[in-house]
């Protein structure tokens, strides 16, 4: 319920990306605010771009959680 009440006041706030890090499913959401489409689902050992930055990517896999 905390992810669905934070991406609607994310939106209306015009936050363009809404990462959302599962730990225990090892699952990253990433919500492209800008398009109406459903989140992108990553894993934790994934390589992962920011969109709204032209050189950021997170690899996910040399993080500890």
């Amino acid at each position: 319920m905390d992810y669905y009440t934070k991406l609607s006041l994310y939106q209306e706030a015009g936050v363009r990306e809404y990462w959302i890090i599962d730990p225990i499913k090892q699952t990253v959401l990433v919500y492209g605010m800008e398009q109406a489409e459903a989140p992108i689902i990553y894993l934790l050992t994934d390589t992962i771009k920011a969109n709204i930055y032209d050189h950021l990517e997170i690899d996910f896999s040399k993080l500890q959680f």
